[in-house]
Parts: structure tokens; C-alpha cells; sequence
């Protein structure tokens, strides 16, 4: 079976690989750690084809050392133990290199496994992640490693890339290859930051391209059926997943409604529809809120619809309500006032509740001052008395200051009137 093409055309030196200029320029720490040879326990975080797997591999080439290249996906304990019970013989007289791919799936138990062996030097550990190290890492494992971020590789980066695999491609099959060079940046956007995927659409223009006289001819309408899709990066149990409804909702706070519809089209397009209605109804309480009350019930009839009809129409009430919101004047005096409130709580000030508030209906013997002196504000006239409210040792806390908004400033003013 013949690998990938990601595989057979893994580049061996860091100026062959693309991307990651943040961390491979000349100068850059993580370059200059790897031209010394002294390699450190190393954890690489960043999005799956951006070339975490390949510098491990160019790294490993650079050491003397044993290597073992372990998928914890499917590795398991016994497979740690042999490769522990390497250390000391002759196959590992200079120590062993250890690569973790997809750490995040080892156990505590596993990762508690390889301490003592990488505290010692017996083990260099290299790990790579998709996920965020600090949440799947065991803490005393991170503490023993460096964190280097690894980011989505743009359009422009890959070219390069895309250019060398048609030349493998059209080298390795005694062919050639008619493709124009101005469709390459179209692989790469297509192929969302993902040099691996980029390779697969090259390998597979070649299988899809028309064979005529020796030539292969790559057209743009054969990129474009390759492709469809295939940009989409979502992963409901993932970081993608939080990092796209995290934008989602704070696109909709900052009021920008093109950035807020678009993603709202990648959750949508992930098939995560309750993902969607959650984050636009909390929006609509936490950051427009008393701006504009009445989008509370507005938006919960706009989900309350797209759950109902499903998808795909579900996407135009939720796109209307996705606007309103992102639109509609902000407040968050609701939100912090009850924040502050549960941050006084947690402090301990759960003080008893005035005697006039409390749910007395009779005086018992030990009562000094008999009777519950409630007053009802509709006996008074604009159906408001001055009584307090609040616990004795919480008199004058301020917890809700009204929005620069003309709905709570207008509720303020009208309040200001009665009560002065």
C-alpha cells in the first residue's frame, strides 16, 4: 500500500518546511535549540498538517539518539515498557528519544509513567497535541517541557509546498503535469491551514485530472470539485469547537455583524446547531440585556423556530436574530450586577433578611417589637414607598449602575422623579 503523499514527500531540513516562521526563522529560539543538538523534553500544540509530526522527525534525525515514534491513540502501558526497558542497553547507549504523537489521549496514569525517566535524561520526550496542552497534560509533565505553538499555515505558505508535490507527483508517475501555477494559492485556501490536506488534493488532482498522450491536465473546475468543504475545521469536543463559539458570541458583544454570520455558517456548517441557539441566547441576556429588553423573548422565538424546522432553514432565523443582536445597543449592567452579587456571596455575606421582608405571619413571645411593618408600595401613590430592602450590613451597596443606554437612562430618570 503506498503512503501519503504527506509522508513520501516529508521534508527533512528546516528550510524545506513551510509555515512557522514564529518558531523555524533564523534566530528563533526553537531553531537555534535544534541547530545545538542539545534537544530539550519539547511539547508542540497546533492544528493537525502544520508540522508538528515532520520537525520531530527532522529533530530526531539530528540526535544520536534511539528513537521510538509512539501514536497514543493506540499505544498503550506495555508499549511504555518497552521502551523504557531500552534505557541502559546498547540500541540506546546515548539515551532515547521518545515521540508522542496526540498526547492528549494518554491518561494521567501513562503520562505519570515516563516522569522519572525524562527527570533523569534517560528520555527526551518530543509531544505533539491538537489540543491545549495546559487542559490535557499532566502539570509535573509540562513542567518538565517546553510549549512551542504551532499555527495554521496561510494560503501563501503553502504554495511552495503545493509547487513541490506536483513536481514529485509528475516525476514519480513518469508524467506530465499541465496545471496552472495560478491555481496553487486555491489549493491552499481550500485546504484551511492544512499542509497534509494540501498534499491529498494534489495527489488527488492527478487521480481526477484528464489523461491524454503522457500529459495530465489539472483544471481549476477539478480544484474546485476536490475541494468543496474540505476547508471546514470543526471538532465539537475540540479546541475548534470553543475557539468558533467563543468568536461567535464575542463577534456579536464587539457589534460586528459579518464577522458574527460567519460564524455562525462554520458552527452550522459542523452540524452544531444547539452550540448556535445557546451562545445567541446568552448573548442577547449578557450583552444586549436592558438596552433592549425586548430581544430576550425576540431571540428565543428565533431558536425556538430553528429547532423546530431544523436545518438547513434554520439557518435564516438564526442568521436575522444573529444581526439583531450584533446591532442592537449593549449592556451588560444586568450581567455585572449579579456578579457582583454571587462574588459577595462567595465572600460570606449572608446577612438575615430585615425583619419587614421576612415571611412572618405571627410574633412569637421573644419578640420585642411585635408586627412585620411591611409597607405595600401599591398603597402608595406611584406605587413606590421608602422602606430598605437589603440586609442592615448591606445598606447603600450598589450592585446594578444603569447603562449609558436610552432605555435605562429613560427607567433611571423616571425613578430619580419619584423617589427624590
Amino acid at each position: 500500500m503506498t503512503a501519503p503523499l504527506a509522508d513520501r514527500l516529508r521534508p527533512t531540513t528546516l528550510d524545506d518546511m513551510v509555515g512557522q516562521s514564529h518558531l523555524l526563522s533564523q534566530g528563533c529560539a526553537l531553531r537555534r535549540i535544534i541547530e545545538s543538538g542539545n534537544i530539550p523534553n519539547l511539547i508542540f500544540y497546533g492544528p493537525s498538517g502544520t508540522g508538528k509530526t515532520t520537525l520531530a522527525s527532522i529533530i530526531a534525525a539530528k540526535t544520536d539518539k534511539k528513537l521510538h515514534r509512539l501514536n497514543c491513540t493506540t499505544a498503550s502501558t506495555a508499549d511504555i515498557k518497552d521502551v523504557v526497558s531500552e534505557i541502559g542497553t546498547l540500541t540506546a547507549r546515548n539515551g532515547i528519544l521518545l515521540y508522542l504523537d496526540e498526547i492528549q489521549y494518554f491518561n494521567k496514569k501513562q503520562q505519570q509513567s515516563l516522569l522519572e525517566h525524562i527527570e533523569n535524561g534517560n528520555i527526551t520526550l518530543i509531544a505533539s497535541t491538537t489540543e491545549n496542552p495546559y487542559f490535557y497534560v499532566y502539570s509535573a509533565l509540562l513542567s518538565r517541557s517546553t510549549v512551542f505553538e504551532f499555527k495554521s499555515v496561510t494560503a501563501q505558505e503553502i504554495v511552495p509546498a503545493i509547487a513541490r508535490a506536483f513536481d514529485f507527483l509528475a516525476r514519480e508517475e513518469q508524467v506530465t503535469v499541465d496545471v496552472d501555477a495560478a491555481l496553487f494559492p486555491l489549493i491552499g485556501e481550500f485546504s484551511g491551514g492544512d499542509v497534509r490536506k494540501a498534499m491529498n488534493v494534489c495527489e488527488l488532482c492527478l487521480t481526477a485530472g484528464v489523461r491524454e498522450n503522457g500529459k495530465i491536465t489539472v483544471t481549476e473546475q477539478t480544484v474546485k470539485e476536490l475541494t468543496a468543504n474540505t476547508a471546514l475545521k470543526y471538532d465539537r469536543t475540540g479546541d475548534e469547537h470553543y475557539d468558533c463559539i467563543s468568536a461567535f458570541q464575542k463577534s456579536m458583544r464587539g457589534s460586528d455583524p459579518d464577522a458574527a454570520l460567519y460564524y455562525l455558517g462554520r458552527i452550522l456548517m459542523a452540524g452544531d446547531l444547539p452550540s448556535a441557539c445557546r451562545r445567541l441566547m446568552v448573548c442577547a441576556c449578557e450583552d444586549v440585556g436592558l438596552a433592549y429588553p425586548q430581544i430576550i423573548p425576540i431571540v428565543k422565538s428565533a431558536v425556538d423556530i430553528a429547532l423546530q424546522v431544523g436545518m438547513p432553514e434554520a439557518r435564516i432565523p438564526l442568521a436575522d436574530a444573529v444581526v439583531l443582536v450584533a446591532m442592537a445597543p449593549k449592556s451588560a449592567t444586568g450581567h455585572d450586577g449579579i456578579n457582583a452579587v454571587m462574588e459577595d456571596l462567595q465572600a460570606g455575606k449572608t446577612y438575615p433578611v430585615p425583619r419587614h421582608l421576612q415571611n412572618k405571619h405571627f410574633d412569637g413571645e421573644d419578640q420585642a417589637v411585635k408586627g412585620q411593618h411591611y409597607k405595600y408600595p401599591h398603597a402608595y401613590p406611584h406605587h413606590w414607598v421608602d422602606q430598605t430592602y437589603l440586609p442592615d450590613r448591606l445598606v447603600g451597596t450598589t450592585y446594578y449602575t444603569p447603562g449609558d443606554n436610552k432605555t435605562e437612562q429613560a427607567f433611571a430618570e423616571y425613578w430619580k422623579q419619584i423617589k427624590k
